[in-house]
């Protein structure tokens, strides 16, 4: 009977720290495959539209200041 306590003692903490390290790697695969590139590409976008929307913004000038120059 006192063999089969340190086994179960020690299969108990075998599985507890697998599935604790499980979620550890999984996490920090998840961080390195979705969330990081997410972030890159969110960046990547907003900078952009900030490019196209002050290149618009530019272009637009260009057209209304002919017509306040004819008022």
């Amino acid at each position: 009977m006192s063999e089969i306590v340190p086994i179960v003692y020690y299969g108990g903490l075998f599985v507890l720290f697998f599935f604790w390290i499980y979620g550890i790697v999984s996490f920090a695969l998840d961080l390195k495959n979705k969330i990081v590139p997410g972030i890159v590409q969110y960046r990547r976008n907003r900078k952009r539209r900030n490019t196209s929307r002050d290149s618009d913004y530019d272009t637009e000038n260009e057209h209304t200041d002919p017509e306040e120059q004819l008022y």
